[in-house]
């Protein structure tokens, strides 16, 4: 395993999910008395493995089409996109 990429993904994603769209809802759903906290854990890890599987699986099929370093740039600009369009609707 390359500890580097895992570490540098594990940190990213981790700090990308803080306070999201999907923490915010998990934590909807478990405040509900009623459900059970490990049901609600199991399926948004799950909801969250799979999430991830398509975005490995959408990066490698495009890295077979599309240069590594123009999938960076493509990438990039698309944060500074949605950062922009964030900023300017808030």
């Amino acid at each position: 395993m390359e500890w580097k990429i895992f570490s540098t993904v594990l940190a990213t994603v981790f700090i990308a999910e803080l306070g999201d769209k999907t923490q915010l809802a998990t934590m909807l759903f478990a405040a509900d008395s009623e459900v059970s906290k490990v049901t609600v854990f199991v399926a948004a890890s799950l909801a969250l493995i799979l999430a991830s599987a398509l975005g490995v699986l959408a990066g490698s099929l495009l890295s077979d089409f599309i240069n590594e370093k123009y999938l960076h740039y493509i990438a990039g600009t698309g944060f500074i996109i949605i950062g922009g369009y964030t900023l300017a609707t808030a």
